[in-house]
């Protein structure tokens, strides 16, 4: 069985199998923070998940897939109806895949391979996985990786301030305000950022606003909703923004090979 829903039991390391994979249409979920015996890879045939890991956290539309290595503490987030694709693979084919958490280009011939993986049987024979096994390692050793992660400070001071943000999906305050809200100055805000997210505020401002524009147009939304939920003055401020940080528009972005 590879079809499952929200209820069905399942744990990838119990199943003795080189390559293991689940389909399954979720809506609202949180698998909560976990990890696996077995090297993972996540993927959304339509809409969007977020993964954290690591004190960082990545978005991931249709055009991207996830490779999280075993061992590695990570859970995925819905917030509306995904077509959610995962594979697990045996430590023993593991030495051929990447060895840290790594956000891929989804090609077309990488999605088709993944959606046949993905609705194999549990017990399928290794022998009959051979080949397109070998194709799919071929294909992700050659994938375009692509920066997709973004580091979430630690501080206890921006615990509970970052928890609202994060769990409401919503455009972060100028810095101003984040240190009217934390209590802090923006000079001891902006050290935090640049220590623990490697980056000032600003930029990662910035970066969790085009996370969030990504998010909602994997759900459909509108350039013009988008555009006007995240502050821009105008749908093309927001059209430049947005093709200046992925190099492609928004009506392109989801597109095969964007």
């Amino acid at each position: 069985m590879a079809v499952i829903d929200g209820s069905t039991p399942f744990n990838a390391d119990s199943i003795d199998n080189d390559v293991v994979g689940i389909a399954a249409t979720i809506g609202a979920h949180d698998s909560g923070m976990h990890n696996h015996q077995k090297g993972q890879l996540l993927f959304a045939a339509s809409g969007c998940m977020t993964i954290s890991l690591q004190g960082a956290k990545s978005i991931l539309p249709p055009t991207r897939a996830a490779w999280i290595p075993a061992g590695v503490n990570h859970y995925a987030k819905m917030s509306n109806v995904v077509a959610y694709r995962s594979l697990y693979f045996d430590s023993t084919l593991c030495h051929s895949l990447p060895d840290k958490v790594t956000i891929f280009t989804i090609n077309p011939l990488l999605r088709e391979l993944i959606e046949r993986m993905a609705f194999w049987p549990w017990d399928k024979p290794k022998q009959e996985q051979t080949n397109t096994l070998a194709l799919f390692i071929e294909e992700i050793q050659s994938a375009q990786q692509v920066p997709m992660t973004l580091p979430f400070p630690q501080d206890r001071r921006l615990h509970k301030w970052l928890a609202g943000i994060i769990d409401e999906s919503v455009l972060p305050p100028p810095l101003k305000d984040v240190a009217s809200q934390v209590g802090a100055s923006e000079k001891t805000i902006s050290r935090i950022f640049n220590r623990e997210a490697g980056m000032p505020y600003q930029s990662w401002r910035q970066q969790w606003r085009l996370f969030i524009a990504i998010k909602l147009l994997s759900e459909g939304a509108s350039v013009a909703d988008i555009a006007s939920q995240l502050a821009f003055s105008s749908d093309s401020a927001f059209i430049a923004f947005f093709r200046q940080h992925t190099g492609a528009t928004p009506g392109k972005y989801l597109e095969p090979n964007n």
